[in-house]
This record gives structure tokens, sequence and C-alpha cells, in this order.
């Protein structure tokens, strides 16, 4: 049954030839890469030995963005020009992910991304922030902010895992042993490209230009090492166990869920809510998985609403 699945997930496109695959990729990853190493906004730090790579913009209270798995930086870059008009924005690509360095002998669990997340805001200076985690960056926000609730304003969790509902295919198969290393072996661009769109209430977003943001760290070998080591690290019962301590939670928090989002299901924002005190939830019926690619207004005005309204009560 599970085996059926994955294999379907991971099903191959061959109406086209290897040599128009990668012509889509080559058209545009030398233009990207240019971008991102030529920004002004691009700055490096050492973490426990590591380059970590981070952009940020903007002047005022500093909003530290977190992504998940499959993603990097890239994934907030139609919100951060909604946000710099009066927050500092700060992205980074996790140690594993994007430009970042890809260790195997580190441990990229959530519980310890959340650690060396606490390295990263510490070596750059900020003393108190607002995060923002998706995907896995919202469990390592659930973690860090149970641990560090001095450190925060508040906390915003979108399309995130939480409790014992995850990790959800496929990426739970990469996981496996020798099944893991198939898989990924077996993915090819077109494949991708059916799994990110799957992520997306609006199809006609998956453009070339984004298919070769989702698809860079995928396309070497460093990178795709790097990704299965991410997926052998996870393990739920980091959420598990932090269980109590979100009950007693003091920050503001916000829950934004994209309605279709076809990986991560109503139940785990439906359990966030429950469980962490006077949380706010929003619904963004036009929401994928992806939904900072949806609907990036949406995300950025509820952003600004709820601090806004902490500021007030504050």
């Amino acid at each position: 049954m599970i085996l059926g699945f994955v294999f379907s997930s991971f099903y191959a496109i061959h109406h086209k030839s290897p040599i128009a695959v990668l012509s889509t990729i080559a058209a545009y990853s030398g233009e990207k890469e240019q971008m991102m190493n030529d920004s002004p906004n691009r700055l490096e730090c050492d973490i426990s030995g590591n380059k970590i790579v981070y952009y940020s913009q903007g002047k005022g209270e500093p909003i530290v963005l977190i992504h998940g798995i499959t993603t990097y930086s890239f994934i907030w870059q139609k919100i951060v020009p909604l946000l710099i008009k009066k927050y500092n924005v700060i992205s980074l690509d996790l140690p594993g992910c994007g430009d970042s360095d890809k260790p195997l002998n580190t441990d990229y669990s959530i519980k310890n991304h959340a650690m060396l997340f606490n390295e990263f805001v510490t070596k750059i200076g900020l003393e108190k922030f607002h995060m923002v985690g998706h995907d896995l960056g919202g469990g390592i926000t659930q973690i860090f902010a149970v641990r560090y609730p001095d450190r925060l304003f508040d906390l915003a969790l979108i399309n995130s895992v939480a409790y014992d509902f995850w990790p959800v295919q496929p990426i739970s198969a990469l996981a496996t042993p020798i099944l893991g290393q198939l898989l990924l072996a077996s993915l090819d661009f077109g494949t991708f490209k059916m799994i990110v769109k799957r992520g997306l209430f609006h199809k006609e977003r998956v453009t070339p230009k984004l298919m070769n943001s989702f698809w860079r760290p995928l396309n070497t070998q460093s990178g795709r090492k790097a990704f299965i080591h991410f997926a052998k690290s996870l393990d739920n019962q980091d959420l598990v166990k932090i269980t109590n301590q979100l009950k007693k939670i003091k920050l503001p928090t916000l829950i934004i869920r994209g309605e279709k989002d076809a990986y991560l299901g109503p139940e785990l924002s439906t359990w966030l809510h429950r469980t962490i005190p006077k949380s706010k939830f929003v619904n963004v019926p036009t929401g994928g998985h992806f939904i900072q690619e949806d609907e990036p207004e949406i995300i950025a005005d509820n952003l600004i609403r709820f601090y806004q309204e902490n500021k007030d009560e504050t």
C-alpha cells in the first residue's frame, strides 16, 4: 500500500527527452544563480563551523522567516517585499538547504535545527523578534518558542507540522533505507514538477522560473544527499514531547492554513489551535501547501494585522 502510493507519487514523466529537461533547467539556472549571489541583501555567518546564508531587508522590528523541507529562503520571495516597509525581514537557508553548507555529520532533526537557529539569531545580534515558520519550519518555531520564549514577540505557524501527524508521504519514504536512495535517484525534473504543482492551488503559477528555484538544490549530488539526510533525521517525537509546554505558552500565536494543502491535512492546524492558548486561526480557501506562492498578499496582510493587534494590546 505504502510502496504503491510512493511510486505513484514519484511517477516519472517520459514524454520529454532528457535533453529537453536539462535545457529547461539550464535556461534558468544561470540567471537565478547570478541573481542570488549578486544580491546586496545576501549575507553569511558561521554556525558550528558551517556557513549559513541569509537575507536581510528593511528596517524595523525583526521578522525571521523559517522554511520547511523541499524549499529554502526563496519560498518567501513574494512575501518579503510586502513586509519590508515596516519591518526588518530576515530569511535564511537552514543547514542542509539552499546555499547554506550541507554537512552530513550534522543532526538535521527539527529539535537540533531549533538549537542551531538559536546560535544563528545570537550570532547576527537579534535580541527579540517575530518568528514565522512554514511546514517543518513551523515545527522548529514551536520548539524554539517553548525553549526561548523571552526571545520572541510572537510566533506564526503556516501550514505547519504538528504533534505526531507527520512526516507524510513522500517525505517519510525518503527516510527508508534503500528505498529513499532509489526514489531520489529516480526523481527527475518532470516528476518533481508534479509534486510542486500538487502543492499549489493556483496551478498556473508553476512556471519554469519557479520550478528552477525549487529544483536548484536537488540538481546537485550534495543537495540530494542533504535532502535524504534531512528526511532521515525527522522524528515526530520532537514535537510530541513539547505538547505540555505548548499548552502553557503565553506568546501570541497565529496559525494560518491553506485549505487546499494537499500534503498536510486540516487536523494539524486544528490540533495546534486547540492546544495553544488564545491562538488565532486563519483559513485561506485559495491556499495550497506552498501558500506563499498562492496568496502572498493574504499572508502578509494577516501577519501585519496580527503584529499590530499585539502591539495595541501591550
